[in-house]
């Protein structure tokens, strides 16, 4: 009977049912639990086991940088304004279901990537879809799709995650047809979708990512209407970082 039972919980796509439903009805058994109770706790298993498997899928598709989460950030080197601005974002998602936008600027080591990565760790956690994209990867893509005939239809798959994540978008090329797929995408996703964006340059030097004056104040525009701008200061922390291991180097040679 219980080959029978297990056969039909594979059918069903029930995999927690299956290794829990015989153990389970022994605790059952034991503390006089009622048939409600003990479907429950099934059912408490089984959603457990979605999440996880859901959590692990999303998290390998969404090819976030390894190791770059919030318990990995070191935000003691943040201002307090960005701290907090941080724990609202991380606390509270209803910015990607509004489609508003997060944008990180500041130079390079400054922890934006890092920052964007655990953000998008976050969401996933929450239930949110999202994906990272080094800037340059993305536009290759949209400018393949376009000479497909099919930019639009790429565009249109990726609305599946509710949060793009564009990494280093300062190092887009200043040509035609790349700035012209980024804008497009950009529009494309303004009030339908939450995009996080890193950039090395403060708005005032985004002409050297797109050739026209016009396009880069319509981009502009459409990311920072409904956006968190999060400007970052200070030394790179990976300079920091090799300089404390040179440093210690030397106390060991001495």
């Amino acid at each position: 009977m219980s080959d029978a039972v297990a056969l039909l919980l594979k059918e069903l796509r029930l995999p927690a049912f299956v290794r829990h439903y015989q153990p389970l009805w022994q605790t059952a058994t034991e503390k006089g639990w009622s048939h409600t109770e003990y479907l429950a706790a099934l059912c408490e298993y089984e959603l457990s086991d979605r999440y996880q498997r859901r959590t692990q899928k999303w998290k390998r598709e969404a090819r976030l940088a390894t190791g770059k989460d919030f318990t990995s950030l070191d935000q003691g080197r943040f201002s307090a304004e960005t701290q907090r601005t941080l724990a609202k974002l991380k606390q509270d998602t209803d910015w990607a279901h509004n489609a508003d936008n997060v944008l990180l600027i500041g130079p390079s080591g400054t922890g934006k990537t890092h920052i964007a990565s655990a953000l998008g760790h976050q969401l996933i956690e929450q239930g949110v879809r999202c994906k990272l994209f080094p800037a340059i990867d993305l536009v290759q893509q949209l400018q393949q799709a376009k000479r497909d005939l099919d930019l639009m239809g790429m565009m249109t798959k990726l609305d599946k995650y509710r949060v793009i994540i564009i990494d280093d978008i300062g190092y887009v090329k200043k040509t035609d047809a790349e700035t012209q797929v980024l804008f497009e995408f950009i529009a494309h996703r303004y009030e339908s979708g939450s995009l996080i964006i890193t950039a090395n340059q403060p708005f005032s030097e985004w002409d050297s990512i797109f050739p026209d004056s016009m396009m880069t104040v319509a981009a502009i525009d459409r990311l920072i209407h409904h956006a968190t701008i999060i400007e970052l200061e200070g030394e790179s922390y990976r300079k920091q970082q090799q300089l404390k291991r040179i440093k210690g180097h030397r106390s060991n040679d001495t």
